[in-house]
């Protein structure tokens, strides 16, 4: 194409079909890799900066992600894992969630510097703080995006592999590297005051005080954002997957627009008999459908072996229009056969079109770019019809564009499995971890809530959710678990270690923990707000979803969480 174009410089050249759609699939890996990674990256060490506000602290934070991110790469490669552009988005994803971990580790080291510890000290108590929580948030992240594995899209699987292999390596390096770099390292906490407690303190005073209508209107709001949901309608069109920035996408629709498109379903017409393609029922049958197939909206073009039997039939007698239809004896079809094979060049003939022992042929329509749910009721059309009217004929319909249709609605189906395991076996570590049936039930309500409250918004303002968003559901039950761990674990140790009142713990867990969790959810949602700008839809809907439950699930933690603690936790023995 390239020398055509040197050659015919006046001539515009468009690629377009599905090989060339296989090309744009790596560039658009590519080109995620190359622009995201490094704008993730800058974004989250500026905010560590500014939380932390200290520049050795903040390296060693930098070093755990690096190592995080070359480790889980270095994994999948020896595994041979390959980099589809939903696993391109691994590295910009392990790089907002191996912060976090640093994050609590550090602001707990920095706390107790602040208030006279020495340097191993700070470490030794950070340790013990933290290190049950950070074990139990790595162990549900890595659960979320395992299930990730449900899916029916092979690249999802790969992403959520190398996404769990990636914190595993934080959480590793969270607890070795990080505690020996404070350790060595002089990180000096800046003489401050309690001022970034303040804040956090005052919402505590107000979240006890107003617990009551917070938890009322907490419930009804999430749940009344909730019920939003079934307004979303399984809808995906792949070429729009790649946006218009993106060539392959202009070409595509420049050619839909002037001539073909990528859109086509195939159906294999079976006789049921060798030769029988010449039988002048099963012709008639095969012409019918294609005549229905023409008058359907969306289809373009309909491309069958009868027309080739018309055409013969009017060019042998004298192009005649009245002779254009099908031969009304088998012997003579067959004879028509044969004459235009034996007239093809050199090389040419009906394979694409008829099997060899000449049993069946393919009938081709050519479609509009149509939505999922369009190509799939065009698709259930065509076999009622077949069906109905040619029963011996029935088939289903064939193409990537069918393959594209249903992997949408599979991968729901799919998904919701994946989910419902992620969510039992995050909640039955969560019930061990913090040897409370009650408090794991009650976990529940902040982990599945802020998803629905997403979808719920995602159905008023689009309406439409595709391959993306199928497994956005699971994979960000397993962050944010996280929140809600850390909450937890803080009111836990101040109920059965310091043995104070439900009210105080509240205080407690958001004295020692809120500052942290906001922190988290600024990285996280930044990280995954630069994933939403991809020129690829799949990452940018599923880095933006992400995005948006990540914060509702700190809405949730701070707003209702409190509330709910202190209306089941009546001041017994926890």
């Amino acid at each position: 194409v390239d020398e055509m174009r040197a050659r015919y410089p006046d001539i515009d050249w468009y690629l377009s079909g599905i090989v060339v759609m296989n090309e744009a699939f790596p560039k658009a890996t590519q080109s995620d890799m190359k622009q995201l990674v490094p704008l993730a990256f800058l974004a989250i060490v500026i905010g560590l900066w500014l939380f932390l506000r200290t520049a050795l602290g903040t390296l060693g934070v930098v070093l755990v992600i690096l190592f995080s991110i070359v480790m889980a790469m270095g994994s999948a490669g020896w595994l041979g894992i390959r980099l589809t552009p939903p696993a391109a988005s691994a590295p910009t994803l392990i790089l907002t969630l191996a912060v976090a971990d640093g994050v609590h580790f550090l602001l707990s080291y920095l706390f107790a510097m602040r208030h006279g510890a020495d340097r191993h000290a700070a470490v030794v108590e950070s340790l013990r703080i933290n290190f049950h929580p950070i074990f139990l948030t790595s162990l549900t992240t890595v659960i979320g995006f395992l299930s990730m594995n449900f899916s029916d899209a092979p690249p999802f699987h790969d992403l959520g592999n190398i996404v769990a292999m990636g914190v595993t390596w934080a959480f590793v390096l969270s607890v070795t590297f990080l505690p020996a770099w404070a350790a060595l390292m002089p990180i000096r906490p800046r003489a401050r005051k309690e001022r970034n407690h303040l804040w956090i303190d005052g919402l505590a005073d107000f979240v006890i005080r107003r617990r009551r209508p917070l938890l009322v209107g907490g419930l009804v709001l999430s749940l009344g954002l909730s019920a939003f949901v079934p307004r979303n309608q399984l809808n995906d069109v792949f070429v729009h997957y790649f946006d218009e920035t993106m060539t392959f996408r202009q070409h595509a629709d420049m050619v839909d627009k002037y001539l073909a498109g990528l859109y086509f379903i195939d159906f294999s017409l079976d006789s049921g008999e060798p030769g029988g393609v010449a039988d002048p029922e099963f012709l008639r049958q095969v012409d019918d459908f294609a005549e229905w197939l023409r008058r359907q909206p969306g289809v373009r073009h309909v491309a069958s072996i009868t027309d080739v039997f018309k055409r013969l039939n009017r060019n042998l007698h004298g192009d005649d229009p009245t002779w254009y239809r099908l031969p009304e004896q088998r012997d003579l079809a067959a004879q028509y056969l044969l004459l235009y094979e034996m007239s093809l060049p050199y090389g040419l003939d009906l394979n694409n079109q008829i099997n060899v022992d000449k049993s069946a042929t393919r009938l081709s329509a050519t479609l509009d770019i149509l939505s999922t749910n369009e190509v799939l009721d065009l698709e259930r059309r065509a076999e009622a019809w077949l069906k109905q009217h040619a029963p011996k004929l029935a088939t289903r319909g064939a193409s990537p564009t069918i393959m594209f249709a249903n992997i949408g609605k599979r991968n729901i189906r799919s998904m919701l499995l994946g989910t419902t395991v992620a969510l039992v076996l995050i909640s039955l570590v969560l019930v061990f971890a913090l040897r409370s049936l009650k408090l794991g039930l009650i976990s529940l309500l902040p982990n599945l809530l802020p998803a629905g409250m997403a979808f719920g918004i995602w159905g008023l303002l689009v309406g439409e959710v595709g391959l993306a968003l199928s497994v956005v559901t699971s994979m960000s039950l397993g962050i944010v678990v996280d929140d809600t761990v850390h909450f937890l674990s803080k009111y836990v140790r101040a109920r059965r270690e310091q043995h104070l009142a439900p009210a105080e713990a509240v205080r407690y867990a958001f004295h020692n923990v809120g500052v942290a969790l906001f922190v988290t959810t600024v990285v996280l949602t930044a990280g995954f707000l630069v994933l939403a700008t991809s020129h690829f839809e799949l990452n940018s809907t599923m880095g933006l979803m992400t995005a948006l439950t990540i914060v509702l699930a700190l809405v949730l933690d701070f707003f209702l969480l409190p509330p709910l603690l202190l209306a089941t936790d009546k001041g017994e023995t926890i």
